[in-house]
């Protein structure tokens, strides 16, 4: 140390006429000192930061291995898309109540509910396991069951083989057969084409707004008596859900546009966050404004019903409008929460409006 400490003493007296270059000298000096000093220092950080991280996760696993029923059921209500099932069957259970022309059953209604939930928790959980691969590349998917490998394959499809099977049995036994036959379709569709087709051509969108637009018509037909029938209600409610995909599954995929991509997904019309793809949201969406208007049209509802539609209907397009003006991700995001409000608003509309 003593030697260290006049080596530099005398170094500098070898430059006595150079007082700026005998400043710079001293100052690499004092911060090469320093530099040593945090070299030592980072290591008892790290060592720090590792220990409290490991208490965490110590804590973490802990309360998880306490409560493993609690973890459990998180990991299936991500596996069957909890909250996405409940919209689904929402639309279905609204479409049973406008297609009822007597005294509501009841009972009818639950094992709709109960048999619609199934058949979209199985559809959500055939997806999860064909893109198992594929939910492990993107943010917003790889912290799924499945990927995490809190579940495995073999229990991911036998859940989603009884969920299926069960749900389809309801639906043709305590409904009808054509509701089950619907119901089927649903679950094919969705699993065995559409996700196959997202990394192919953005043209599954529009096969995927089948299956997506069969739950209402499910809720109607359900609500018919025998082996079920097709009404007008069944009919205009697809029709309206069938074209608020469009935007709506637009506006998702601009918004993840980037996550898709690590997954190959092509979803986008243009394949580009451009002009041409906001174009293309923006005529859908004024194209849904006068087929939302069908009931009222078609009397199964009243003008104040037609009133809620157009005030709702116009706000939708002002969002659509304003993804074409600005192309950015901001308006995209608001459109896609303006078509998670659009829906049950026009569905309540025509059910209170009966």
């Amino acid at each position: 140390m003593e030697a260290g400490d006049t080596a530099p003493h005398s170094f500098l007296q070898s430059v006595p006429t150079n007082t700026g270059f005998r400043q710079t000298v001293r100052k690499g000096i004092k911060n090469l000192h320093q530099a040593f000093e945090l070299t030592e220092i980072m290591p008892k950080i790290a060592n720090f930061l590792t220990r409290k991280s490991i208490l965490q996760a110590e804590q973490i696993h802990s309360i998880e291995k306490a409560n493993p029923s609690t973890s459990k059921l998180t990991d299936y209500a991500q596996f069957i898309k909890l909250r996405l099932s409940a919209l689904v069957v929402f639309s279905a259970a609204i479409s049973f109540l406008i297609g009822s022309t007597g005294p509501v059953n009841w009972m009818k209604l639950f094992w709709l509910v109960i048999g619609g939930f199934l058949v979209t928790g199985a559809s959500n959980g055939f997806n999860q396991v064909i893109e198992i691969d594929l939910d492990r590349l993107m943010n917003r998917t790889q912290n799924r069951p499945l990927p995490q490998h809190r579940m495995g394959v073999s229990e991911a499809l036998i859940l989603a083989a009884f969920m299926g099977i069960s749900g389809i049995l309801i639906l043709w036994i305590f409904m009808n057969p054509l509701s089950g036959i619907l119901g089927f379709l649903a679950l094919f569709l969705y699993t065995l084409v559409y996700t196959p087709l997202k990394r192919k051509t953005p043209f599954a969108v529009f096969v995927g707004a089948f299956p997506g637009a069969i739950p209402p018509m499910l809720g109607c037909v359900a609500a018919t008596s025998g082996h079920g029938s097709i009404t007008l209600a069944a009919i205009l409610l697809f029709a309206v859900q069938f074209i608020w995909q469009f935007p709506h599954f637009w506006a998702i995929a601009w918004v993840s546009d980037e996550d898709y991509r690590k997954a190959g997904f092509r979803l986008l019309p243009s394949g580009e966050r451009d002009k041409a793809t906001a174009f293309h949201v923006l005529v859908y969406t004024l194209f849904l404004l006068p087929i939302s208007l069908f009931p009222v049209f078609f009397q199964l509802c009243g003008s104040v019903s037609a009133v809620v539609i157009l005030a709702a209907g116009t706000g939708f397009c002002y969002q659509a409008y304003r993804l074409y003006k600005d192309c950015t991700v901001k308006a995209a995001r608001q459109l896609m929460f303006g078509s998670f409000l659009y829906l049950p608003v026009v569905q309540l509309a025509v059910l209170l409006g009966r």
